[in-house]
C-alpha cells in the first residue's frame, strides 16, 4: 500500500504529524485570499465613501440615491478604484522598505559576530538547517522576553531578539526560538506579514478619516426636502456601519492568518532542531513573564513569537488574538511525533 500522505491537523487541534509543505501550501492559499480580501474591503469602503459623496451633493439625495443602487455611482467607483489602486501600491511600497519600517520602529540595532558570537552561531546552525542564508542579526534593548523576523526575501532576512531573551533562556531554548524564526522566513511569512499589516493598517485609516469627516457631511443643505433628508439618513447609516465593520473584519483576517502561521513556525522549528524541548522551555519562559514590550510598533505585532503587549490564556477569544495561547502551541509540541 502506498504510503498516505499526513492529514494537515485541523485548526485549533493536537498536532500528532505534520505534512509541512501541504501546510505551506494551505497557509500561502489562504494568506493570498486574504491579501486580495483586505484589497476588496478597501475597494467596498472607497465605493461607499464615492456614493456618500454623491448622494449628499446632488440636488435630490433621493433621486442620487435610487440612482446609484440602479446604476452604480461613478463617484462610487472612482474612489473604489482608487484604493485598490492605492492599496496595491501601498503593499508594494510595504514590501520594499518594510523591513526598515519595522526594524527601526522596533529601536533594533544590528551586532556582529564579535559581539554576540553565541547568537550568530545559532543564527547560522538554523540556516544551514534550512537551507536558507544567514539572516542579519539584530538586538533590541528591553528585558521583555521577544523575537521576530523581518525582510523582503531569505536572502535580505533579518532576525531581531531581546536582551532580556539572550539574558533568560539556555542555548537550547534560544536555538528553538531562532529555528521558530527562521521558519518563518523559510515558510515565506515574513513578506507576507509585513505586507497585511501595512493594509490592515491602511483601512483603519481610511474608515478613521471617514468618521472623523462624517460631522461635516451634508453641512449646509437646505433642499432637498424630507425623501432628500430620507435618503441621505440612509447613506449616513450605511456609512457608518461600513467604517466601523471594515477595519473590525480586516484586523480579525489578519490575525486568523497570523495564529495559523505561528502554528506552522513551531513545527518548523522542531524540523529544524530535531528537538521540541527547547521551544516548548523557551515558550513557557515567554509566557511566565511579567514585563512586557512597551516599545513595540503596534501595527506589526503579530510579527514577534509571542504579542508584546499581552499573554493569551487558553480561554482568550480566538477571534481578537494575534497569537495563539502559548499552552495551545505548547500542547502541540508536546503531540509531535
Amino acid at each position: 500500500m502506498a504510503n498516505a500522505t499526513p492529514p494537515v491537523p485541523p485548526r485549533g487541534g493536537a498536532l500528532s504529524r505534520t505534512d509541512f509543505f501541504a501546510a505551506m501550501r494551505a497557509n500561502r492559499r489562504r494568506t493570498t485570499i486574504l491579501c486580495l480580501t483586505l484589497i476588496l474591503i478597501g475597494g467596498v469602503v472607497g465605493y461607499v465613501l464615492g456614493l456618500t459623496f454623491e448622494v449628499f451633493q446632488a440636488h435630490n439625495p433621493d433621486l442620487a440615491l435610487a440612482r446609484g443602487l440602479r446604476l452604480g455611482s461613478v463617484a462610487g467607483y472612482a474612489a473604489g478604484a482608487f484604493m485598490i489602486v492605492f492599496g496595491t501600491l501601498w503593499t508594494l511600497i510595504a514590501l520594499f522598505w518594510g523591513d526598515r519600517i519595522v526594524l527601526g520602529l522596533a529601536g533594533a540595532r544590528e551586532v556582529g559576530k564579535e559581539d554576540q558570537p553565541q547568537l550568530h552561531n545559532i543564527v547560522e546552525e538554523m540556516a544551514i538547517a534550512g537551507g536558507l542564508p544567514k539572516p542579519k542579526v539584530y538586538i533590541v534593548e528591553t528585558s521583555a522576553l521577544n523575537a521576530f523576523a523581518t525582510g523582503l526575501r531569505p536572502e535580505k532576512a533579518a532576525i531581531g531578539v531581546t536582551a532580556g531573551l539572550l539574558e533568560a533562556l539556555t542555548r537550547e531554548e534560544l536555538q528553538g526560538v531562532v529555528a521558530h524564526e527562521m521558519g518563518h522566513i523559510a515558510n515565506d511569512d515574513i513578506v507576507y506579514m509585513t505586507a497585511v499589516g501595512v493594509m490592515v493598517g491602511m483601512i483603519v485609516l481610511i474608515a478613521d478619516i471617514g468618521l472623523r469627516s462624517m460631522r461635516f457631511v451634508g453641512r449646509g443643505r437646505s433642499s432637498g426636502g424630507k425623501a432628500g433628508n430620507a435618503a441621505a439618513i440612509i447613506m449616513l447609516v450605511v456609512l457608518l456601519v461600513v467604517l466601523i465593520v471594515a477595519p473590525i473584519a480586516a484586523m480579525m483576517l489578519k490575525m486568523a492568518i497570523s495564529r495559523e502561521r505561528e502554528y506552522l513556525a513551531d513545527a518548523t522549528s522542531v524540523k529544524f532542531t530535531r528537538n521540541p524541548v527547547g521551544l516548548i522551555n523557551a515558550l513557557t519562559k515567554i509566557g511566565g513573564s511579567a514585563e512586557k514590550y512597551a516599545g513595540a510598533p503596534r501595527s506589526m505585532q503579530h510579527i514577534f513569537i509571542a504579542n508584546p503587549f499581552r499573554n493569551f490564556k487558553k480561554k482568550s477569544g480566538a477571534l481578537f488574538s494575534t497569537h495563539p495561547a502559548i499552552e495551545l502551541r505548547i500542547e502541540r509540541l508536546r503531540n509531535l511525533g
